[in-house]
């Protein structure tokens, strides 16, 4: 195992058991590098405010970050942001928007929201058809 995935893998342990201080330590330097799952554990650390003060900004630029690289929790993760209104400005759209690219990956969530956004006509034109296809892909791959 390289130094970097040993670094991850502690990083990712000590997230998961709780150790926020421990984890954005592990995890800084390679988000810094690039990595699109420490960014994403940063960004959420951030937003919550777990390991260090709750920062919007650090949480947005984080999770952008990883969503840019294509990672499929990230792009969720914009997307709840967008249609929570949280560390960013409410937008339906951009919302939409990432949850797709989070969709095109198979993840459950995202397709839900998608069917969920289609089912109430938010962001698109309300349609109970488009919305039973988006649950059913999410029935299928969770």
């Amino acid at each position: 195992m390289s130094d970097n995935s040993m670094e991850l893998s502690s990083g990712i342990a000590a997230f998961e058991g709780k150790n926020f201080v421990k984890a954005l330590q592990l995890l800084s330097t390679l988000a810094d590098t690039g990595n699109a799952d420490a960014q994403y554990r940063m960004a959420i650390m951030y937003q919550n405010g777990l390991g260090t003060a709750k920062n919007e900004e650090m949480a947005v630029l984080w999770m952008k970050k990883a969503a840019d690289q294509g990672f499929a929790l990230a792009q969720h993760g914009m997307g709840f942001m967008y249609f929570h209104g949280e560390c960013v400005d409410k937008d339906e759209q951009q919302a939409l928007h990432w949850f797709q690219l989070a969709s095109d990956q198979n993840l459950p969530g995202s397709l839900m929201m998608v069917g969920m956004m289609y089912e109430q006509g938010i962001a698109v034109e309300q349609d109970a058809e488009q919305a039973k296809v988006w649950y059913e892909k999410a029935d299928q791959v969770s």
